[in-house]
């Protein structure tokens, strides 16, 4: 009888932890490690994935078409969303994504999230995320595109955003506040629609934070805690940090190519017939050839041009 009075309290107590950490609004370290275990890189301290600064610099770079080919053959189909507003369209934003999911609010629960937190210190649930922001951070943000009432951002909210991240917002969901924030320089942000409202408004608990870090839907796109953001040309792609490096070298060799191929095209080395197809040979032995005699002279690192030259075969 004794054991198995045990054999319960155990299986309560597990039951009852796990129940918990399901609805801990911030993802552990161990589960952040574990839902991206193909990331080798360095870690910031809660586990998030740190692509490194000259990455994020060379993702600038980057468009939409390169980094969708990279990920849809390594089969991430979901991983790009449009459709915006956009406050600064003619920027482009790039950093390491901070995600944060809300729910249409519920009493209990909220009120249940809301006394944990305040006995954490933590005071309204909107700010929870942004604390956790750090340079080169972009805060992404599941509002689940409510509307009236719905707001989390305003102009103060969003000049916190920026003090600690020097970065804009992926908000599905409406801001509020929108002259404040199109008055923060650099505050280069993807959102869903404006209005004036707020998500408490009137006492009313219209939203409520169930998720820090934890991987979470916008719109068609599914995203991860440390995936490369990619805002530009009225799109946003999410790049997983694991395939960030890949996708920022086959864009600089695109690049290259395109560079090449144009030349050899004006000076009538070659015809567009084989320029546009798969190269021959001679054509590769050439592109090689071209590298490294303009070698100091290509928008792209020396350094960056000899590793792709090291690993060429022609």
């Amino acid at each position: 009888m004794q054991l198995k009075l045990s054999s319960l309290f155990l299986f309560c107590f597990l039951f009852c932890t796990a129940f918990q950490n399901a609805f801990t609004q911030q993802i552990s370290r161990e589960e952040m490690l574990f839902l991206t275990q193909e990331w080798e890189g360095e870690r910031f301290e809660d586990g998030r994935p740190k692509v490194s600064d000259d990455l994020l610099k060379r993702m600038v770079l980057v468009t939409h078409d390169e980094a969708w080919a990279v990920m849809r053959n390594a089969g991430y189909r979901y991983q790009y969303a449009d459709g915006w507003q956009i406050i600064n369209p003619d920027s482009i934003l790039i950093g390491r994504a901070v995600t944060a999911t809300f729910m249409p609010g519920r009493p209990d629960i909220h009120d249940a999230i809301d006394e944990r937190g305040k006995k954490e210190g933590k005071r309204g649930q909107n700010s929870w995320p942004v604390d956790l922001l750090v340079q080169g951070d972009v805060y992404v943000v599941d509002q689940f595109g409510i509307h009236v009432d719905g707001p989390t951002i305003g102009d103060n909210v969003a000049n916190a955003i920026f003090a600690k991240s020097g970065n804009g917002i992926i908000y599905d969901g409406a801001i509020r506040d929108v002259t404040g924030l199109k008055e923060i320089g650099g505050f280069t942000s993807y959102y869903t629609s404006y209005h004036p409202s707020h998500h408490n408004q009137q006492g009313n608990l219209n939203t409520m934070l169930i998720g820090i870090n934890k991987p979470t839907r916008i719109r068609q796109a599914t995203v991860m805690a440390g995936d490369v953001v990619l805002g530009r040309d009225g799109g946003v792609s999410f790049i997983p940090a694991h395939l960030a490096e890949k996708v920022v070298i086959t864009s600089e060799v695109v690049r290259l190519r395109d560079m090449f191929g144009h030349e050899r095209l004006r000076s009538g080395v070659y015809t567009a017939g084989q320029i546009d197809t798969r190269w021959s040979d001679d054509i590769e032995r050439d592109f090689s050839g071209w590298l490294n005699e303009h070698i100091d002279e290509l928008p792209i690192q020396r350094e960056q041009i000899q590793e792709i030259l090291k690993n060429r075969t022609w």
